[in-house]
């Protein structure tokens, strides 16, 4: 018949396992959610302005279709939270995820097939450009800096095959006709 022995741990042991397990549950929270301090897209966009707030209080602004599922959109994730703090008094930002129901009508209002994209306003609330697919940080600098200073935007805003998620669109059965279409059928 065997017997188990429980060793007793010193003071001191218990300390070191202590501090042990508390560096494996930093490094497993790091390695989940990643070493850098940004954050989600989803988490950008919920603190951000609502696009009637924003077009409406005298900033320039930039609306951001977006997708969690978009590659390229979360690419350009810290890009925008370099927008957000860097420009965080002079420029809103406002992200909208096209899965979300609720922007089906901006959606459709500024024709969104491909993401990301970029809507430009004036501190007017005027469209003044669009951009669809990545930009890089500085790219997107530059695109604040015009929008800031009143200056003619940058000539950044052609769309490039590849570097943009398509974002097509299927009917919706209605009693009215056979070409309504919504945002929820992404290619």
């Amino acid at each position: 018949m065997e017997t188990s022995k429980f060793v007793e741990l010193s003071k001191a042991q218990k300390i070191i396992l202590l501090a042990a397990s508390l560096i494996l549950a930093l490094l497993l929270f790091f390695v989940r959610n990643g070493f850098s301090s940004d954050q989600s897209l989803d988490q950008l966009a919920r603190n951000s302005l609502r696009p009637e707030v924003a077009l409406n209080n005298a900033r320039p602004t930039i609306l951001e279709f977006y997708a969690d599922w978009c590659e390229v959109c979360q690419e350009m994730t810290p890009s925008m939270y370099h927008l957000k703090r860097d420009y965080q008094d002079k420029i809103n930002l406002v992200l909208l995820n096209v899965d979300n129901d609720e922007w089906l009508d901006l959606i459709e209002k500024y024709d969104v097939n491909g993401i990301p994209q970029l809507n430009l306003f004036d501190a007017h609330g005027k469209i003044i450009g669009k951009s669809i697919g990545f930009k890089s940080q500085g790219q997107i600098d530059q695109l604040a800096y015009s929008l800031v200073h009143n200056k003619e935007l940058p000539n950044l805003l052609e769309v490039k095959e590849g570097n943009s998620s398509k974002v097509s669109f299927s009917p919706i059965l209605d009693n009215t006709s056979s070409t309504n279409v919504g945002p929820r059928s992404h290619s």
